[in-house]
C-alpha cells in the first residue's frame, strides 16, 4: 500500500532541515563555516526548504489516491443515442480545486466549470463505446450533477434521468466536498439502437482499488457487470463466438496456473505412465468428476456459506497429499479411476470459484460457456499429459523407477500437507459446526447430485460385466 502524503509529510520536512543544517554546519575544508556569499547561498535555500516544509498538511492531502473507489455506469440505447450515465466519488477527481467555503463544504454555485472538466477528464474520456466493430464517437457531456451520499435515483435508468434533467443541489448546501458524488449523463450517436455494444472503462486510476457496477439494458435484454480496475473491452452481449473463445482461454489458463491441480495430476499418473488403457481411464475419471461438479455448482448446486470455499480448498491439498502417500505404499490400478473420479468431484468445486466473477461475460450464453471452460481445463491437462509422460521416461532412464517415484510422491506429499496445515488454519476461523456443513449440503441439493451419479456410476459398472461374462 502506498502510504499517504499526510503520513510521509513530517518524515519529509524532517530530512528537510537536517540535511540543510547539516550542510551548514560542515562548511568547508578549512573547518570555518565558508565564506560570505556561501553562507548567504545556504542560508536563502535553508529558508526556501523551511517555508516549503512547513506547508499545511491539507495541501498535501488535497491530491492523495482514494484506496477505494466504485464507479456506477450505466448503458443502454435510446433511439438514436447512446446514453451513458457515470456516478462516481468527487474525491477521487484529482489534481483539481472545487470551490468551497466554511468548513470544507462544495460551494454548488460556483463548481460547473469544476465539475464539468473533472467529468471530461475523468470520466468522459476514460469510456470508449464500440458499436459492432465500430468505434462510437467521443462521449459527449450532456448534463453533471455533484450529488449528496445517500442520493438513491442511480438505481434505475428512469431515476437517474429525472435526477440529471431536475434542478441541482440548493445553494449553500452544507455538502463535505471529499463526500460529494459526481453524477454525469453522457451521449454519442449510434446507428442502432439493436446493435451489439462493447465498453472498455479505464476508470483504475481513479484509485487504489476500483470497481465498476456497470449495468446495461437495450429493452430486450439486460446485464449486469462488476468490473475491476482496468478490465479492457467488455462485451456487454456477447456473441457465441465471444463466449466460447473468453471461456475456452480461461479455463486452458487456469489449470496451468493451478499448481494444487498441477501435482495432484502428477500423482494420479506418475505409477502407471507406461499402461496406456489405465492412464486414459484415469484421466477420463477426473474429467466426469471434476466436470459434475463445475456445472452442478454454477447451476446452485452447492453450499453458498463462507466457509465452503476454505473447506473445498483443504479437501484438495488432502486429496493430494493422500494420493501422493498412495504412490509410495501401494498404488493400485483397479481403483485408482474411483479415486480419480471421486477426488474429481471436489476439485470441480475447485474450478467453479475461478468462475465465479466470471460467469457474468458469459451472456445469454451460460451453459456454452460453461463447456467451453471445461473444454479449455481438459486441453490444459492434455498439455500436461502430453509433456509430462516423455519427461518421467526420460528421467527414469536414469533414476530407478521405483526410487525417482517415491521421490517425487514425498516431496509432492511434503508440499500438499503444508498446503493442508495453512489452510485448515484459514478454515477454522469460520467455525463452522458439522450441524451446519450438514443442513447447507441437504439444502445445497449436493447429496440428490452424488447419489444419482453413484447410481449411474453402479449401473455402468454392472453392465460392464454383464456383457464381460455372457462372452466369457
Amino acid at each position: 500500500m502506498v502510504p499517504s502524503q499526510s503520513s510521509v509529510w513530517p518524515f519529509e520536512r524532517g530530512l528537510f532541515f537536517v540535511s540543510i543544517i547539516a550542510e551548514i554546519v560542515r562548511g568547508d575544508r578549512s573547518g570555518a563555516f565558508g565564506t560570505r556569499r556561501a553562507m548567504r547561498v545556504r542560508g536563502l535555500i535553508f529558508v526556501v526548504l523551511a517555508a516549503v516544509a512547513n506547508l499545511p498538511a491539507a495541501a498535501a492531502r488535497a491530491h492523495e489516491t482514494p484506496n477505494d473507489v466504485t464507479v456506477q455506469l450505466l448503458v443502454r440505447p435510446a433511439g438514436e443515442r447512446l446514453q451513458v450515465f457515470v456516478r462516481a466519488p468527487l474525491e477521487a477527481m484529482q489534481d483539481i480545486d472545487f470551490p468551497t467555503f466554511g468548513a470544507g463544504y462544495l460551494d454548488v454555485a460556483r463548481a460547473d466549470p469544476q465539475l464539468r472538466h473533472a467529468a471530461q477528464v475523468w470520466l468522459a474520456d476514460a469510456i470508449g463505446v464500440y458499436e459492432g466493430e465500430r468505434r462510437v464517437a467521443p462521449l459527449a457531456i450532456v448534463a453533471v450533477r455533484a450529488s449528496i451520499p445517500s442520493d438513491r435515483s442511480f438505481a434505475t435508468f428512469d431515476g437517474a434521468l429525472a435526477h440529471l434533467d431536475g434542478a441541482p443541489l440548493a445553494e449553500g448546501t452544507q455538502l463535505v466536498w471529499q463526500q460529494a458524488l459526481i453524477d454525469v449523463l453522457l451521449e454519442a450517436p449510434i446507428e442502432s439502437a439493436t446493435a451489439r455494444f462493447s465498453v472498455e472503462p479505464r476508470f483504475g486510476r481513479l484509485g487504489q482499488h476500483v470497481v465498476t457496477a456497470l449495468r446495461f439494458d437495450n429493452g430486450a435484454v439486460e446485464r449486469v457487470f462488476q468490473l475491476d480496475g482496468d478490465p479492457g473491452l467488455v462485451p456487454l452481449d456477447p456473441r457465441l463466438s465471444q463466449a466460447l473463445l473468453r471461456f475456452t482461454n480461461q479455463g486452458f489458463a487456469h489449470i496451468l496456473d493451478g499448481t494444487d491441480h498441477l501435482l495432484f495430476l502428477l500423482c494420479l499418473v506418475v505409477p502407471f505412465r507406461r499402461e496406456l488403457r489405465t492412464l486414459v481411464g484415469i484421466a477420463t475419471a477426473f474429467t466426469v468428476g471434476h466436470s459434475v461438479t463445475l456445472l452442478g455448482a454454477a447451476f446452485g448446486a452447492a453450499p453458498t456459506a463462507l466457509w465452503f470455499p476454505p473447506l473445498i480448498e483443504v479437501l484438495i491439498a488432502a486429496s493430494i497429499f493422500y494420493t501422493a502417500v498412495e504412490n509410495v505404499v501401494a498404488p493400485n490400478a483397479r481403483t485408482r479411476w474411483v479415486l480419480a473420479f471421486g477426488f474429481g468431484l471436489v476439485h470441480g468445486f475447485g474450478f467453479s470459484f475461478a468462475l465465479a466473477n466470471t460467469l457474468q461475460f458469459a451472456g445469454s450464453h451460460l451453459l456454452t460457456s460453461l463447456l467451453a471452460f471445461n473444454v479449455g481445463i481438459e486441453l490444459g491437462q492434455l498439455l500436461v499429459l502430453a509433456l509430462l509422460v516423455p519427461a518421467l521416461y526420460v528421467m527414469f532412464r536414469y533414476v530407478p523407477e521405483r526410487i525417482g517415484g517415491i521421490v517425487l510422491a514425498v516431496l509432492v506429499a511434503h508440499t500438499a500437507w503444508h498446503w493442508l496445515i495453512d489452510r485448515f488454519a484459514v478454515l477454522r476461523n469460520f467455525h463452522p459446526s458439522a450441524s451446519e456443513v450438514t443442513a447447507a449440503v441437504i439444502d445445497s441439493g449436493l447429496p440428490w447430485l452424488v447419489g444419482a451419479l453413484v447410481a449411474v456410476g453402479f449401473a455402468s459398472f454392472v453392465s460392464v460385466r454383464l456383457r464381460a461374462a455372457r462372452r466369457g
